[in-house]
């Protein structure tokens, strides 16, 4: 039975829409995924898919947009696939916590899209509710945003802020060589 588990967040088609969300960061997070997911399977640790099902009218992450469906890093088949609509992965369905505590896993590590907001959301919340989480630092990308009060906020930036909040609060900020 496995102790850890990985969980891959939201890794999109619909990401790769430059003309939606901009600039990104991280042009290894698809390979570093794909490793993770890889060497978790082989350890034979539970290996989570996480799916936005955006309810929002234009989002290309809707249920019926070709953007919905998973990039080809992301590889065979789920110990559980978590479908969800808000940022935390533990809000989804089926419910996350309940499946991890059954099986008895205590750490998580943590990849995929967006650094900053819902795998820092999934992140703050398995922390929260006790669990062990490693955040992959480099196994996610984000994107530019405006900031408030004016200006551009790099998605570097965002990624640095991301892991200096998780990091020895909520979670052990690493890199995916650290996971392997």
């Amino acid at each position: 039975m496995p102790d850890s588990a990985l969980i891959v967040v939201d890794v999109q088609q619909a990401f790769d829409r430059d003309d939606y969300w901009g600039t990104r960061n991280n042009p290894a997070c698809e390979d570093n995924v794909a490793a993770l997911i890889e060497a978790y399977r082989r350890r034979g640790d539970a290996v989570v898919f996480v799916r936005h099902d955006s309810d929002e009218p234009e989002s290309p992450l809707r249920p019926q947009e070709p953007g919905n469906a998973f990039k080809d890093c992301v590889t065979g088949e789920p110990d559980l696939l978590v479908a969800k609509s808000v940022n935390s992965a533990f809000l989804g369905d089926p419910p996350l916590e309940p499946w991890l505590r059954e099986r008895g896993i205590g750490t998580i590590a943590i990849c995929g899209i967006q650094t900053n907001m819902c795998c820092e959301t999934t992140a703050r919340m398995g922390g929260n509710l006790g669990f062990d989480v490693r955040f992959a630092l480099d196994a996610t990308h984000t994107f530019d945003l405006p900031a408030y009060g004016g200006g551009t906020i790099t998605a570097d930036e965002l990624a640095r802020v991301t892991a200096t909040n998780l990091h020895g609060e909520f979670a052990t900020v690493c890199a995916t060589r650290d996971l392997l």
